[in-house]
């Protein structure tokens, strides 16, 4: 195996994790500073933040996320994940490393694992993508609380809230209402949805500027586009 196509590997599997607050691949968002792997199979990921004092426990969601996401490679026999230049990388970059969880990572610190954090974040994808289906379709409110996600034309804003229902346990096939309470799976009735649409909307539009702060302090804060989608190409 070539190494261009070993670091393809690795990059692609780095691009299925995600920030968990603003649901952007970590490769896209400029995340990745570096990724190697050597030829005894060794892997080493370097992962950097926009700020210093980015919030602890989603950094440690990335960080977990990215080891496991390597490790899972058949070409990888050790993995290393290692955030840089933060002010919790110690614990962050140990505590993955010995797979202790978040809890025993920062014990006295830290109240529990962080499933709920992950459900929370996944609840607001699944708004946030509901206002990019919906928004181009034109449909009526009642024609909206009747939409199934099969009536639906294909695209990649369906399949990415289809996965986001799935990860939370919601119904996601075709006959799954298009519009639901990300918290219960129950539908949302005719004379909800604009109210609805607008929580969405609302959702959407949070991500987007969040997102876009990140990418302009991650950009001041270095000189360098690190590893990303261009190099999958």
């Amino acid at each position: 195996m070539t190494s261009s196509i070993v670091g393809s590997r690795i990059l692609a599997a780095l691009a299925q994790v995600r920030d968990p607050e603003l649901d952007e691949p970590i490769t896209t968002l400029g995340f990745v500073a570096s990724a190697s792997l050597d030829a005894d199979g060794t892997a080493e990921v370097h992962l950097r933040l926009p700020t210093y004092f980015c919030a602890p426990n989603f950094a440690y969601l990335m960080v977990a996320d990215a080891y496991d996401s390597i490790a899972a490679l058949d070409e990888v026999r050790q993995a290393t994940v290692i955030l840089d230049d933060h002010f919790a990388s110690d614990a962050i970059n140990d505590g993955v490393a010995a797979r202790a969880g978040f809890a025993r990572s920062f014990e006295g610190e830290a109240v529990g694992e962080l499933d709920q954090l992950r459900a929370d974040f996944l609840r607001k994808s699944v708004m946030a993508g509901t206002d990019v289906v919906c928004r181009p379709l034109g449909l009526s409110p009642v024609e909206l609380a009747a939409a199934k996600l099969g009536d639906l034309p294909p695209s990649e804003a369906l399949l990415r809230l289809r996965r986001r229902r799935r990860e939370l346990g919601l119904p996601a096939g075709d006959d799954s209402p298009l519009l639901i309470d990300p918290r219960t799976g129950a539908p949302i009735g005719a004379d909800a949805v604009p109210l609805h649409l607008r929580k969405a909307r609302l959702t959407r539009t949070s991500l987007d500027a969040n997102t876009g702060i990140c990418r302009g302090m991650l950009r001041h804060r270095y000189t360098t586009d690190g590893q990303g989608e261009e190099a999958l190409s």
